[in-house]
């Protein structure tokens, strides 16, 4: 049984064609008003999910000193990440890439070249492509701002996105999405669990190792100032990503509602199974519980959202949010580093659950859509663990990279003493999240 496939990879491969020179299919493509619609609303959802739903569920996780430093920070790279995808960004991921055509794309977009109100990629115009692929690149990188929360300088921050964004992020994304070698394995991977979630748990790993602990860490309280304000951010994160994911069909049909379900199914199954852990062996659950879980549940199934049925996308959520909850829990403090948010604990193995589990709830059997061909679910598995490893290997590569080159730029990652403990709201930013900041 085949299964649909990413519409990502699917009107990606069109654009491919279409810059190539080749004709999209036996009939030019013709605007569907309804796709149209449906793209649209998706793209405004998702960046709901980052401006402010991210911006607020980190602020609310970091302490009231640092809180506005966060939410500018989030702020801050959607913003830049914006105008670089824009002006090489998209051509380096999608454009035709020549001889490097397996690793990155061309020059042909440079400064949205050709990507014009009529061009249109599949039903959609290209611009509504274009903006969707946009607002992906845009919170992926603010992601990584969870992991060294609370003690990096503001310039480091902006630079290191920057670098993080050209060497990272666009290869990633061409090599998974833009017609690269990954695209054509036929990988089960439908809204980017590589390209997003593991990619930013080891970026995220990789910065708390450099940037060392957070100063009183393991011996004074850090715990999150305002949970108020992480729920609102978290439901707005939960919101986003049922655009994020059903976005991906890029057309407004059966499909892409089964898409739709899967996500919110599998978050409130994380949700639940996350509270019932921590309510078991705490002895009561916790609201950051409850959140982590459902993000958990996010985090896993967007890889599987498009391969999966209803009852999967459920079990899957059951089953990663305890192995979330355990990374948190106990793996972190084995590891010893201070990834202030959890973006490895959850992104960075959620991700990587995800990626392993989903050719097995993409059988039939378990309500599935099957695999492409004659593939079996053995060799699914060594193609979706093989990409898995790839993206482990070139993400903690490529972000020491960034970091490195941004440590000599920056002269440092890392505040200072004096300005870690004042809090980086006054010392970067000269002002205060709250009238009464401590």
């Amino acid at each position: 049984m085949k299964n649909k496939g990413s519409g990502v990879r699917y009107l990606a491969s069109g654009l491919l064609a279409i810059g190539a020179g080749n004709a999209w299919a036996a009939d030019a493509p013709v605007l569907n008003s309804g796709d149209t619609a449906f793209v649209a609303t998706c793209s405004l959802v998702v960046l709901l999910m980052t401006l402010p739903g991210l911006a607020l569920f980190y602020g609310g996780l970091a302490r009231s000193k640092n809180v506005l430093s966060i939410l500018m920070q989030v702020f801050s790279v959607a913003s830049l990440m914006s105008v670089l995808f824009a002006i090489y960004g998209y051509s380096l991921t999608f454009a035709p890439g020549g001889d490097w055509q397996a690793f990155i794309g061309g020059w042909d977009k440079l400064f949205l070249k050709g990507v014009g109100p009529d061009a249109l990629t599949g039903t959609i115009p290209e611009l509504l492509y274009f903006l969707f692929m946009l607002l992906f690149a845009a919170i992926t990188p603010a992601i990584i701002v969870g992991g060294f929360a609370e003690r990096m300088k503001f310039s480091a921050v902006m630079v290191f996105m920057a670098i993080w964004l050209t060497i990272n992020y666009v290869p990633m994304a061409h090599m998974a999405w833009g017609g690269g070698w990954v695209f054509n394995l036929g990988v089960q991977d439908f809204a980017g669990g590589n390209v997003v979630h593991v990619n930013v748990g080891i970026a995220s790993l990789v910065g708390a190792y450099l940037l060392g602990r957070r100063r009183g860490f393991g011996t004074s309280a850090l715990a999150p100032h305002n949970m108020t304000m992480t729920m609102t951010g978290g439901s707005m994160l939960w919101v986003g990503w049922l655009g994020f994911c059903g976005g991906c069909a890029l057309m407004a049909n059966g499909f892409a509602m089964l898409v739709m379900v899967n996500t919110m199914l599998a978050s409130a199954a994380g949700a639940i199974a996350w509270q019932l852990v921590e309510w078991k062996h705490r002895g009561k659950p916790s609201m950051l519980g409850a959140i982590s879980g459902a993000i958990a549940g996010l985090v896993a199934i967007t890889p599987a959202c498009g391969f999966v049925g209803p009852m999967g996308a459920i079990l899957l959520g059951f089953i990663v949010a305890p192995i979330c909850l355990w990374a948190v829990e106990k793996l972190k403090p084995i590891i010893g580093l201070d990834d202030a948010f959890d973006v490895f604990g959850v992104h960075g193995v959620g991700g990587i659950v995800g990626g392993l589990l989903t050719p097995v709830f993409a059988l039939p059997v378990l309500g599935g859509l099957g695999f492409t061909g004659e593939r079996g679910l053995l060799e699914q598995l060594g193609v979706n663990g093989g990409v898995l490893l790839f993206s482990i290997l070139f993400s903690g590569l490529t972000s020491w990279i960034a970091y490195a080159i941004t440590a000599k730029l920056c002269r440092g990652l890392r505040v200072d003493e004096e300005q870690e403990v004042d809090g980086l709201d006054l010392s970067a930013h000269g002002e205060v999240g709250y009238k009464y900041s401590n």
